[in-house]
């Protein structure tokens, strides 16, 4: 707090503004936001441990990016921290021998779904790999959507991961959602035939069709072009090369926006949508689904029924059998 001596009235004391808390409950549906903690049981290498960090901003704005982890605590804690702070969801990480494996799990009382990680790439990674990354400021003001394809083969096991991914983001309302809140999205595609899940996160951009590059890039930057080489103003928007001829929109792409978004896409116009990747990038493998939060009986088992000896070298071990060389967990929401 800044304080400083004013010399008819004394010391003036600046209040300093709160955060402003986030809220439970959507205003417009009455449904309770979901929320999640992303953390690791046992100790990763620093990759895993810049992936946990990916996903937790990948969940933002509703998950603790700024969760610390301590020594001796067990699932318990984190729990009981949930509950007064509405979390509905945890993404766990661990690593074994044999691979990576993420855990998603519904607080309090489960399912839990886990996921073995055959491949996978860092945010970073994407970025260094693209000629023009894209990550605005406000990239992660809002959540992202979710759209899942390939799980409708009518397996309980893939209609209990259609539910649980379908619930760990906000529901959106078609009739009253603002695109300027639709930045990011989130892909889950199924390959029956390889049994993989194919997980990309992308931001979504808006492009008006029909308008050149050059002008596009005039209204965006707000910056005076040079048209010193040029012998009329109408050369610098019809200039070969730098027309929308150079970036072939797919109609299957197109959309006709209902409101305005930004300088350059407007109402009743067409504009052309694009991804972009930013990352992380995996694909996964639905290994197991429990009925309880991390334990109880199992619904799903990859590879059928197995020993208790030989379930430490295919899974991830429960809660209970790690808890002496987990990390603590200490709550911190950012």
């Amino acid at each position: 707090m800044a304080r400083f001596r004013n010399k008819k009235k004394g010391f003036v004391k600046h209040a300093v503004k709160k955060k402003q808390q986030q809220p439970s409950v959507d205003h417009i549906t009455g449904d309770k936001i979901p929320k999640s903690f992303v953390f690791s049981r046992g100790k990763l290498p620093g990759p895993l441990k810049q992936l946990e960090m990916d996903l937790r901003k990948l969940m933002l704005p509703y998950t603790a990016l700024k969760l610390k982890e301590k020594k001796r605590n067990n699932l318990k804690d984190f729990l009981n921290v949930a509950g007064p702070m509405g979390v509905t969801h945890f993404l766990i990480l661990s690593k074994t021998e044999a691979a990576p494996y993420l855990r998603v799990a519904r607080t309090p009382q489960g399912p839990t779904l886990t996921f073995k990680i055959h491949e996978y790439s860092l945010a970073i990674d994407i970025a260094r790999s693209q000629l023009r990354p894209r990550c605005p400021q406000d990239l992660f003001k809002n959540p992202p959507l979710i759209v899942l394809s390939g799980f409708g083969t009518g397996d309980q096991h893939l209609k209990l991961t259609t539910i649980m991914f379908q619930n760990i983001f906000p529901a959106i309302d078609i009739n009253t959602v603002q695109l300027s809140t639709c930045q990011r999205i989130v892909l889950l595609n199924y390959n029956k035939d390889t049994k993989l899940i194919d997980f990309r996160h992308y931001s979504i951009r808006l492009q008006p069709v029909g308008v050149s590059r050059r002008l596009r890039k005039f209204v965006q930057n707000h910056q005076v072009p040079d048209l010193r080489s040029l012998q009329d103003v109408s050369d610098f928007v019809t200039r070969v090369g730098y027309g929308s001829e150079s970036e072939a929109d797919d109609e299957a792409a197109m959309v006709t926006l209902t409101s305005d978004l930004g300088r350059v896409n407007r109402a009743s116009t067409k504009s052309a949508v694009k991804l972009q990747e930013i990352g992380p990038r995996m694909t996964l493998q639905l290994v197991k689904v429990e009925d309880g939060l991390c334990s109880g009986s199992v619904i799903f088992n990859e590879y059928g029924p197995v020993s208790d000896k030989k379930k430490d070298d295919k899974e991830p071990k429960n809660q209970e059998d790690d808890e002496e060389s987990e990390e603590d967990v200490e709550d911190e929401e950012d």
